[in-house]
């Protein structure tokens, strides 16, 4: 069983990473859920407090996830469907475009198609505020990348304390 939670704490910590990059999954929260699973094992003492931490900043990076891009598009002069363009853009580019050039075009065209729909003459406009969503994220994947990451680096930093007593 507790090889079990080993692997399954890893995929989710993996899942954590990918979703650091897609809407759809909490990229900082499923790597912690990874982190939740190796600390259910028999083997590894539950840290209340490690595991406490480590979800306080979790949820704070999930709560400012829905932030940054409003701020992004907001402070290059954008609207909100500037910001639903690029949600948009991201899973139409990951989809049919290779990563990770698909998240990256989709994200700043989709911005770009949100902010012409909201006011077609003014494109100079509408550039800008694409890029301001599409930078807005950049920054929110860049954070939520990189606490994924710290995360990965945790999970092997603990099993690795305690490898000899899982094989």
């Amino acid at each position: 069983m507790d090889i079990f939670l080993l692997l399954l704490g890893f995929v989710f910590v993996c899942l954590g990473i990918i979703g650091s990059f897609l809407p759809i999954l909490p990229g900082p929260l499923t790597s912690w859920v990874g982190l939740l699973l190796l600390h259910l094992t028999k083997i590894i003492p539950m840290d209340w407090t490690f595991l406490g931490i480590t979800l306080a900043v979790a949820l704070f990076i999930w709560v400012l996830d829905y932030f940054i891009p409003a701020m992004g598009t907001k402070r290059f002069g954008g609207s909100k469907y500037g910001v639903y363009g690029t949600t948009i853009g991201l899973f139409i580019g990951f989809f049919f475009i290779p990563i990770p050039f698909g998240i990256l075009i989709g994200a700043f065209f989709g911005a770009l198609i949100g902010e012409l729909l909201f006011d077609s003459k003014d494109t100079n406009r509408a550039i800008k505020a694409s890029f301001g969503a599409f930078l807005g994220f950049l920054v929110s994947a860049t954070i939520k990348f990189s606490i994924a990451v710290v995360y990965l680096v945790l999970f092997f930093i603990t099993f690795w304390e305690y490898k000899s007593v899982f094989f």
